[in-house]
């Protein structure tokens, strides 16, 4: 097992995201959804998580954007 990554972590891997694919905050559970975007951060609908800047955090928590959860859907 390679240190820190596990199954279903984004950890900063953009190529395995699809436009579509929603993640989930490890620490409260927010949920991007790339449909919806994010109103706190004024991200208009069909913002894709990989398309987010670096520096986008959970808008519930404050957790980083690299320790959310690619969603199975």
């Amino acid at each position: 097992m390679n240190g820190s990554f596990f199954a279903g972590a984004f950890g900063g891997g953009a190529s395995k995201l699809t436009p579509q694919t929603r993640l989930e905050c490890k620490i409260c559970w927010y949920v991007y959804d790339p449909a919806v975007g994010d109103e706190v951060w004024q991200m208009p609908p069909g913002t894709a998580f990989s398309a987010l800047p670096d520096h986008w955090s959970c808008p519930e928590c404050d957790g980083k954007k690299q320790d959310f959860l690619v969603m199975d859907d």
